[in-house]
């Protein structure tokens, strides 16, 4: 059963760039690694590492000269590094902060294939990292998801009692609430985000458009009605799922942030690590779980309907959901791809970041 929901699951969220937009190549000189056709950067460092679950992922590094924080960007589900390359330079140099970025495994050089498993413990290895190769601590990390990766990113979230600050660029509640407005949380939902924010104590910024035809922007204001430390959240007016980088104050109020975040003393904990008892060890999307209320109105087929067929039922319902519901949306998405080729400021190379148009729900 589990391996039905995961399969379906994974066509649901996962779109990784084929074939990737970059090659891996070793300098010939210095023996370090390149991302091709991108010339090298002396601020640039790309990695190779292991992950828990066994797949080998891509990540790279760019740093800030003096910063005092590291930004580890968790990228949405259509895009990969070759495409954020430059979008990631640009980000470094605005918000003045260390920048990490990774590919998912499946996506861009990084082996395996995606799942939601597979990119929590991909987040998991590129925080590792941060720790053992820079020296990073929980204190001086942001984490910043979009879209999809709020799911990778809410999962460490929880699990780190000091972290500095939290950045969700249109979140989602979960997988299955994209396309259905359900009241209880169903045992094989996917990036169940509404169950895993009330366990993250630093503070947290929600950007979200409020004309999104992909992630509907209650998902973003829900998400920060269930946050223990809100920070003013930036509804985008008019802005949709992939062109919120265009809008001068995503970037004027990203600034206002992490410029706050870092002025705050560190916070205390007795545990300080990684937590063990977080969400993500008390739920399960293995065995069934006793579904949580919730705020949404309208509300799966009754249960007894479910009973009649689980593999058939976990299946076919969201594969309907993305014939019915998600197709239209997904061609919108689509069509925002070629809007999003813009820079923050600037540059044909920025354009090519912001080809993370996330089609949540589109095949």
């Amino acid at each position: 059963m589990g391996g039905v929901t995961s399969s379906v699951a994974a066509k649901f969220a996962f779109f990784p760039p084929s074939p990737p937009s970059y090659n891996v190549v070793t300098d010939e000189v210095t023996g370090l690694l390149l991302l091709s056709p991108y010339a090298h950067r002396e601020n640039v460092e790309i990695h190779k590492l292991q992950t828990r679950r066994g797949t080998e992922i891509l990540a790279m590094y760019v740093r800030y000269p003096m910063a005092t924080s590291t930004l580890l960007y968790s990228h949405g589900n259509a895009t990969d590094l070759g495409q954020m390359y430059e979008l990631f330079i640009e980000l470094s140099i605005h918000l003045k902060v260390n920048l990490m970025g990774y590919d998912y495994s499946g996506y861009g050089q990084s082996t395996g294939k995606p799942s939601e498993h597979n990119t929590y413990a991909d987040i998991e290895a590129v925080y590792k990292c941060l720790e053992e190769t820079y020296g990073s601590k929980q204190e001086d990390v942001i984490l910043y998801g979009q879209s999809v990766g709020s799911g990778p990113t809410l999962h460490l979230a929880s699990r780190l009692p000091l972290l500095r600050a939290v950045v969700l660029h249109s979140p989602i509640l979960s997988g299955l609430r994209v396309m259905y407005s359900v009241k209880k949380t169903y045992w094989f939902d996917i990036y169940k985000n509404i169950d895993k924010i009330p366990y993250v104590d630093c503070s947290v910024l929600i950007i979200h458009g409020t004309s999104d035809e992909v992630v509907d922007c209650c998902h973003g204001k829900q998400l920060w009605e269930l946050c223990k430390d809100k920070y003013e959240p930036l509804w985008v007016e008019g802005g949709n799922h992939c062109d919120l980088e265009q809008y001068p104050e995503y970037m004027t109020h990203l600034k206002k942030f992490i410029t706050t975040v870092e002025r705050l003393p560190c916070r205390s904990s007795s545990s300080g690590g990684v937590r063990d008892d977080g969400p993500t060890r008390r739920k399960s999307l293995d065995r069934r779980e006793k579904p949580r209320q919730s705020t949404e109105r309208k509300q799966l087929p009754p249960k007894s309907q479910w009973k009649k067929s689980s593999s058939s039922i976990s299946s076919s319902k969201l594969r309907i959901s993305f014939d019915q519901h998600q197709l239209d949306r997904s061609k919108r998405s689509l069509d925002c791809h070629d809007k999003t080729r813009k820079s923050i400021d600037h540059s044909h190379q920025i354009e090519r970041g912001r080809k993370s148009v996330d089609r949540v729900g589109s095949e």
